[in-house]
């Protein structure tokens, strides 16, 4: 999907690869090295040069497919390098519940909206141990040094291996934890993702595999729609960046009360259907990136560049979707009165529901989408025919309702009719 508007990272990178003629060097010689002195004259190179998904990628490196790795503090190189692995998360697996003790009271479970505190979560009340069945220590977190390695990976222009050397970079660790026989390495993401920057974990691994004598397994987790997602993996060569492949891949979440379609009805039998908001009809498909991005407003206020650099949205998509949650009455758009940038936050009622436990939660969340007369209608079509209703009804349904809406544009807006309906009924546990 295209972007619609230039963010900062965008219109610096344009610059700089202009005027040091970046694309004529990696065509000329597979790759161009960039000091972050050179970057800072344009914007400041930690804002600049981390970009954890394909989507953050700033337009220029996209269309040349470019991506940049660090190789010292000051130091980056610019190449044709397959840089991320994509993430698939596996419908199948069984989501393993976990009671919270009762004698933990500095750990708020309904509020887990931060990478740290699903971690800390994670670990204490036992899910970190069930992974590898082993009991483990929380010991290693934070930045550091990767000292000096060389590694090989994918360069698409010459299609073969390219060398890299790192000397002194710095890298990240989400957590480092110790059992008896493993060093389980976390990178942690607090929404779900569809890729994911190997780097993340390339770099502490090279790094504390040769620190120390105990098997270091990279795992990702991330924590979405109060999900525990870990994917455990395993570099098949040391020196080569794009081994990575998934081992297995573990579910849990802390026990839920099971939503029951009782429950559900009874939410759509007392619901009362509202007018049509001031807000476009929803164009964003999947309603889970909603609750996600729902969790990362909890924590601060954002911005559409700080949502679109650092998160998995591209410019459009952090429209739809911030968009879609205007929309159901959860966020609220407001001009910054110091940096006149156009800011998003949690609404009172935004800000209540998420707070609430997990059964309280999702039916609050139905109830906002049903208050609305075209999801209401759907749902009550699904409800009596046992099954979803066809295209052509919903675009029906689309139609009679006053959206302010063309024909063409409800059939792209059935999508996420459709979608939002089906999370509703995935979320009944009957």
């Amino acid at each position: 999907m295209s972007k619609t508007k230039k963010t900062a990272n965008d219109r610096a990178w344009e610059t700089l690869f202009e005027t040091h003629k970046i694309l004529e060097e990696v065509a000329r010689n597979g790759c161009f090295e960039i000091e972050a002195a050179q970057i800072n004259k344009q914007r400041e190179s930690r804002l600049m040069a981390k970009f954890d998904h394909l989507v953050n990628l700033p337009d220029i490196f996209r269309a040349n497919d470019l991506s940049i790795l660090p190789i010292s503090r000051s130091k980056y190189v610019i190449g044709k390098f397959d840089t991320h692995l994509k993430v698939k998360y596996d419908s199948e697996i069984e989501v393993i519940p976990f009671d919270f003790p009762p004698g933990i009271e500095s750990i708020d479970y309904t509020n887990l909206y931060s990478e740290s505190s699903a971690l800390h979560c994670a670990f204490n009340i036992g899910i970190i141990d069930d992974l590898f069945g082993e009991k483990t220590a929380y010991t290693v977190s934070g930045r550091m040094s990767t000292e000096s390695f060389d590694f090989n990976i994918i360069n698409y222009l010459a299609n073969k291996p390219y060398s890299i050397k790192v000397k002194n970079s710095q890298c990240e660790i989400d957590a480092g934890f110790e059992s008896d026989n493993y060093f389980v390495l976390i990178e942690a993401k607090n929404y779900a993702i569809d890729d994911f920057l190997i780097r993340q974990l390339y770099y502490p691994y090279r790094l504390w595999s040769k620190k120390i004598t105990k098997k270091v397994i990279p795992v990702l987790m991330t924590y979405s729609n109060d999900v525990f997602s870990f994917f455990i993996y395993e570099f098949g060569n040391i020196l080569n960046y794009n081994s990575l492949k998934i081992v297995e891949q573990k579910k849990y979440t802390i026990a839920p009360e099971k939503i029951q379609l009782s429950d559900v009805a009874d939410v759509f039998s007392n619901v009362i259907v509202i007018s049509e908001p001031d807000v476009p009809f929803p164009q964003a498909d999947r309603f889970e990136r909603v609750v996600d991005l729902l969790s990362l407003l909890l924590e601060k206020d954002l911005t559409q560049d700080d949502i679109t650099e650092n998160y998995e949205f591209n410019v459009r998509q952090t429209q739809y979707y911030t968009a879609a949650g205007r929309y159901i009455g959860l966020i609220h758009k407001y001009q910054n009165p110091v940096t006149l940038q156009v800011t998003f936050c949690l609404t009172n009622e935004g800000r209540s529901i998420l707070g609430m436990r997990h059964k309280l939660k999702y039916l609050a969340l139905i109830k906002k989408i049903l208050e609305h007369e075209v999801f209401h209608q759907v749902f009550e079509l699904t409800f009596e025919g046992g099954e979803p209703p066809s295209k052509d009804a919903i675009c029906q349904v689309m139609s009679k309702n006053s959206l302010g809406i063309k024909e063409k544009t409800i059939e792209r807006r059935y999508c996420t009719v459709r979608s939002w309906s089906d999370w509703i009924w995935s979320q009944i546990q009957d």
